[in-house]
C-alpha cells in the first residue's frame, strides 16, 4: 500500500494511518497522503486499461492494503455522456454529463461507502454510525451489510423515502429525526458518546476515507477524456466531499505527471434555499456561516453548515472556480428540458448543475468552445416527485 499517513490541511499535523482516525485536534477533516513517487514508479496510465472497469482499478491510489477487505458491488467507471442537443440549447456544444446514477445504490455515495467500509473493515471497526440526507445512508448501510459490519443511519423525516427503504432492506438500524441533517448529526453525536468507543463516526468528512472513494470521479473523468482535463467541472455541493475529492485527484494526477499543469475550474452549485458556500465565496470569507431555514427540492444539497466549508472554498479559489446558487423552479424546468432533449432523467442535484452552467454561459464565465463536465450525482428515478404528472389526461 502506498498510503503513508493522514494530514491536517489546516494545521499540518500528521496522524498514523494504521489506526482509526476522525478529525484533527484542531477540528479539521484529515486527508490521506500517498507516496506518489513510488506510485509513479509502480504503475503507468496505460496499465489501467488492462484492469476491471471499476474504481478499484486505481488501487495504488486508494487506502486499502489487503484485497481481502475490499468490499465491492462493482462501483465506478460510470459513463461520460455527451449532451449535444441540450448543450446547443444553452450555448455549450461540448457539454458532457458524468452519470453517477448508474452506480450501485443509484448515487455517487457508493464510491465513498465502498472505500470507507473497506478501510473500516481493515482497521477492525465493527459498527459505523452517520447522519445523512438519504443517499449516503443508503449506500453505507448497503456496503456495511456487504462487508459484515453494523450500521446506524440517522436521517431527516423529509429524506427521500426510497433511501429509508434501502437502509432497512440492508439490515441497517434506521433512525428518523424531525429536522435537518444537523439535527441528525446531534443524535449521532449522542449515540457515539454513549457507545464507549464501540461505534465509529462515519459522518461526512469525519473519517478520511469516504473522500478517497469520491476522488475517483476525478480520475475517471481524466482517463475517459484520454488523460486530458476539461475546462470546467460543475458539481452540486452540500457536504462537498465530491468537489474536494475531485480537486485532490487533480493535484495527485499532476504530481504523478499524468496530466499537465492545467487544472479544471471547479464550480460549486447550491440552491437559493441553502447556499452557505455561495454566500461565503462571494464575501471572500475562508469559512461559511450556517444557513437559516434551509430548504430545496435538491434535498441532497440541503446542508446548512458543511464541515468541509474551508476545504470547499479553498478548492474553488485554487482552481479559479466559482460558486453559484440556483432557484428550485429553474432546477425543475432544466431537468425537464434536459430529459426532453437527451432522454436522461437527472436527479435534482444534477439538474441544478445544468441551471448553473446555463447561467455561467449566459454571463460569459464559461467561454465559447470550452469543454464542460456536469456531475449527475444520482439516479433521477429516486426522485419521482420532480416530474409532475397531474396534468396528464386519463383516457377511458
Amino acid at each position: 500500500m502506498y498510503l503513508t499517513h493522514l494530514e491536517c490541511p489546516r494545521c499540518g499535523r500528521s496522524y498514523p494511518a494504521t489506526e482509526p482516525q476522525n478529525l484533527c485536534g484542531c477540528g479539521s477533516p484529515l486527508l490521506a497522503r500517498y507516496d506518489l513517487a513510488a506510485v509513479a514508479h509502480a504503475v503507468t496510465p496505460e496499465r489501467f486499461t488492462l484492469r476491471p472497469a471499476d474504481l478499484w482499478r486505481y488501487r495504488e491510489l486508494l487506502p486499502v492494503a489487503d484485497p481481502r477487505y475490499v468490499t465491492t458491488l462493482g462501483e465506478g467507471w460510470t459513463p461520460l455522456l455527451r449532451a449535444p442537443s441540450y448543450g446547443a440549447r444553452i450555448g455549450i456544444p461540448d457539454l458532457i454529463v458524468k452519470d453517477e446514477g448508474l452506480i450501485p445504490t443509484g448515487s455517487f455515495k457508493a464510491r465513498g461507502a465502498a472505500v470507507g467500509v473497506s478501510r473500516a473493515r481493515e482497521l477492525g471497526i465493527a459498527r459505523i454510525a452517520m447522519p445523512t440526507n438519504g443517499n449516503a445512508g443508503a449506500a453505507w448501510a448497503t456496503y456495511a451489510a456487504r462487508g459484515g459490519i453494523g450500521s446506524t443511519i440517522v436521517m431527516p423525516l423529509d429524506a427521500p423515502s426510497i433511501c429509508r427503504r434501502e437502509v432497512l432492506a440492508a439490515g441497517g438500524d434506521l433512525r428518523l429525526v424531525d429536522g435537518l441533517i444537523g439535527d441528525a448529526g446531534r443524535h449521532v453525536a449522542a449515540l457515539l458518546a454513549d457507545s464507549g468507543g464501540a461505534i465509529f463516526d462515519a459522518g461526512t468528512l469525519r473519517e478520511p476515507y469516504r473522500l478517497e472513494g469520491k476522488k475517483t470521479m476525478g480520475y475517471e473523468i481524466v482517463e475517459q477524456l484520454g488523460w486530458q482535463v476539461p475546462d470546467v467541472i460543475v458539481y452540486p455541493t452540500g457536504g462537498g466531499v465530491g468537489l474536494i475529492g475531485i480537486h485532490k485527484a487533480m493535484h495527485e494526477l499532476r504530481e504523478l505527471g499524468w496530466i499537465g499543469d492545467k487544472l479544471p475550474r471547479l464550480v460549486a452549485v447550491q440552491s437559493t434555499g441553502c447556499a452557505p458556500i455561495v454566500r461565503a465565496f462571494a464575501a471572500g470569507e475562508p469559512r461559511a456561516e450556517p444557513w437559516a431555514d434551509a430548504r430545496t427540492v435538491a434535498f441532497g444539497i440541503t446542508v446548512p453548515a458543511p464541515l468541509g466549508d474551508e476545504l470547499i472554498l479553498a478548492a474553488l479559489r485554487a482552481s479559479a472556480g466559482t460558486a453559484l446558487a440556483v432557484d428550485d423552479a429553474e432546477i425543475l424546468a432544466d431537468l425537464r428540458d434536459f430529459g426532453a432533449d437527451e432522454g436522461l432523467l437527472l436527479c435534482p442535484e444534477g439538474a441544478a448543475c445544468l441551471t448553473a452552467a446555463r447561467h455561467l454561459r449566459e454571463g460569459g464565465w464559461i467561454r465559447a468552445g470550452e469543454r464542460v463536465v456536469v456531475l449527475n450525482t444520482g439516479a433521477g428515478l429516486k426522485y419521482p416527485e420532480t416530474v409532475d404528472v397531474s396534468a396528464v389526461p386519463v383516457l377511458s
